[in-house]
């Protein structure tokens, strides 16, 4: 059984995040949304407020198989500058793990470098900071153990 997370920060963008959970809770593949503050309740970039499945601080990703960020602003930026999760994906990622970002949130990758020699996608704005990666304007691209979108 495939096990995903999916981590919210104030400001994610609902639409990247929920239509990940419908959609694979529909195919009954085991998502969990994971806020990263001490709050299971998070607010979205456009007010919507979302009740997160636990906090970072009840986390255990022993079983995970993917990790996935959603984009939005100032979701990113706060997903971002939350060390403990740069570490884990960073640490998830150099053993083989599937990562996942959206919109805006392929930056993270970049940063942590992640896309280094990669194919890559990102919100158009976003594109020029992935200076290590092979840019593309298709909406998803998968490059090993890394997907854009």
């Amino acid at each position: 059984m495939k096990t995903v997370y999916l981590f919210l920060a104030t400001g994610f963008e609902e639409i990247e995040a929920l239509t990940i959970v419908d959609m694979l809770r529909r195919a009954e593949i085991d998502i969990t949304t994971v806020s990263i503050s001490r709050n299971l309740q998070v607010e979205g970039a456009h007010g919507i407020t979302v009740t997160a499945d636990c906090t970072w601080v009840e986390l255990s990703t022993e079983d995970a198989d993917w990790l996935i960020l959603p984009g939005g602003m100032p979701g990113t930026k706060y997903l971002e500058e939350y060390k403990p999760l740069t570490e884990l994906l960073t640490d998830f990622y150099q053993n083989g793990g599937k990562v996942a970002a959206i919109c805006a949130a392929p930056g993270i990758f970049e940063r942590l470098g992640f896309l280094k020699g990669r194919n890559a996608t990102s919100y158009p704005s976003v594109m020029e900071q992935l200076k290590s990666a092979r840019t593309s304007l298709e909406p998803v691209v998968v490059d090993g153990n890394v997907t854009t979108s």
